[in-house]
């Protein structure tokens, strides 16, 4: 049955997420914490930080490191899948109706609709990460005294030096982690 509902829950990730991984965020909140309750909001905080660190989307590692924290090894290949599955059918049908159509103006309308809603989404994800990060907490809950200032330094210091000197965000990321881990050991 946990299969069944695994494969299902990361269907519909799969099915609703348009416009890549970011777009995907609130999906997968959606799914796994309000939904089905297999993870904490601190712990999907956790979840998104390994996805966007490990390569390859979002979705997909969400999906495989959420499989295996439920249901083990085969509970990551069904997330994953499942989490794919909608995709791949998705592509299919279009590429064959896109290489069809694709000098139809209706097409190019179309696509050129959709992308004010895919920037909305990414938009919706970023804001849910940057309170997340800021106040432990999501915009419903957000209480003045979680303030987490020692995340709120490190994003104005990592935007500084991204803005300023250009710096890749590898080495943002990884210094960012390093600086917070020593700062939280410290206090």
């Amino acid at each position: 049955m946990i299969y069944i509902r695994l494969f299902f829950a990361f269907f519909q990730i799969g099915l609703f997420s348009f416009g890549g991984g970011y777009a995907a965020v609130p999906l997968i909140q959606h799914q796994i914490v309000e939904t089905n309750h297999w993870l904490e909001m601190s712990q999907f905080a956790d979840l998104i930080t390994i996805a966007e660190m490990t390569p390859g989307p979002i979705a997909i590692n969400s999906a495989t490191f959420v499989g295996q924290q439920i249901a083990g090894f085969p509970g990551a290949v069904i997330c994953t899948l499942g989490c794919i599955f909608p995709s791949f059918i998705i592509v299919l049908l279009l590429s064959f109706l896109y290489m069809k159509y694709r000098n139809l103006k209706t097409m190019q309308g179309i696509l050129t609709g959709l992308r004010p809603a895919i920037v909305a989404m990414i938009a919706s994800a970023a804001l849910s990460l940057f309170v997340l990060a800021l106040f432990n907490s999501s915009l419903p809950d957000l209480k003045p005294e979680n303030f987490r200032i020692i995340e709120a330094v490190l994003f104005c210091i990592s935007l500084f030096l991204i803005r300023k000197y250009k710096i890749g965000p590898i080495p943002i990321i990884f210094g960012s982690g390093i600086i917070g881990t020593i700062l939280y050991m410290l206090f």
